[in-house]
């Protein structure tokens, strides 16, 4: 399979089929790392600050200092969206590795980080998804328990994430929705969820042990700014079966509307007014917010 794209490591860029990072990097050996994933509209990185800051608290959490400012490492973005060459929109992933050394778990044995930026033609969800909604899965798979990998480090590690995703495939979903280890909704694999019930939208909160997704978080300013009212609230799977509708959020898929969740259907079974003023609310305000921007410097 031909991979698209460009990718920046340490410095250097090639195409995509001929980037590599060393076996011995701890990103690659005990998936020690922290990683980002951006998309571009007007071709500028949206909401790049809130990413920076995550990426950064993200590291901090596993005691990994990020060297480099937020205007050098939108340089090294800039020059890798450009040799990816011709695209409408693109699709930006920063990982950041604890670096290349010894086989053990001593920090000391890796002084240097490794940065790697991947970039390729960003695939938006299909019509349908947003036209029809789409089915996602309560899956058996618990989140992890925030004092093991805590959640909120948004960690190059995502066996638990993978396993919870592979559950909802086979069982015919797009995404697995799952609960944490109190038996509370907590998140989906690579997304946030949300329910509306009584014209109310509500969502988890951190303390579900979830990763507070960057599109989450905007959606508060969204919904304030459209005269909706989202807001947290310890949710259970038996709270699925009063949701009037239901979508879930992150930053490649928007908002993406769910009208079944396993076989049941959410509320009409088709994707509700609220959502869909919530949606196009959010493409507004992103087309504002990316119109006249550029990425710090």
């Amino acid at each position: 399979m031909a991979l698209r794209g460009a990718v920046y490591v340490n410095g250097i860029i090639k195409p995509a089929g001929e980037a590599v990072v060393p076996v011995y990097d701890h990103g690659f050996l005990y998936g020690e790392g922290v990683y980002e994933t951006l998309r571009t509209y007007n071709r500028v990185p949206f909401l790049y600050d809130r990413h920076m800051g995550r990426l950064r608290a993200s590291a901090g959490r596993i005691l990994l200092d990020v060297p480099f400012s937020d205007g050098e490492l939108g340089t090294w973005i800039d020059s890798t969206v450009t040799a990816a060459g011709e695209m409408k929109e693109a699709y930006i992933r920063i990982l950041f590795t604890r670096g290349v050394g010894e086989l053990n778990y001593d920090p000391k044995s890796t002084p240097k980080p490794t940065t790697v930026i991947i970039v390729k033609p960003l695939e938006e969800p299909p019509a349908r998804v947003f036209e029809q909604g789409i089915k996602i899965c309560l899956v058996d798979i618990l989140r992890n328990h925030p004092h093991s990998v805590n959640p909120l480090i948004k960690a190059n590690n995502l066996l638990n994430n993978a396993l919870a995703m592979q559950e909802a495939y086979r069982r015919g979903g797009e995404e697995g929705l799952m609960c944490n280890y109190r038996g509370e909704l907590s998140e989906c694999s690579q997304a946030n969820f949300f329910m509306v019930r009584d014209g109310v939208v509500l969502t988890p909160p951190s303390e579900a042990g979830l990763l507070e997704g960057i599109t989450r978080a905007f959606l508060f300013e969204v919904g304030k700014d459209a005269g909706i009212e989202v807001r947290e609230a310890t949710l259970f799977p038996k709270d699925l079966e009063t949701a009037d509708e239901a979508f879930i959020t992150s930053t490649t898929r928007e908002l993406s509307p769910v009208t079944r969740i396993d076989d049941r259907p959410v509320g009409t079974g088709k994707v509700g007014s609220i959502t869909n003023r919530m949606l196009d609310g959010y493409r507004r305000k992103a087309q504002e917010l990316t119109s006249a921007a550029t990425v710090p410097r």
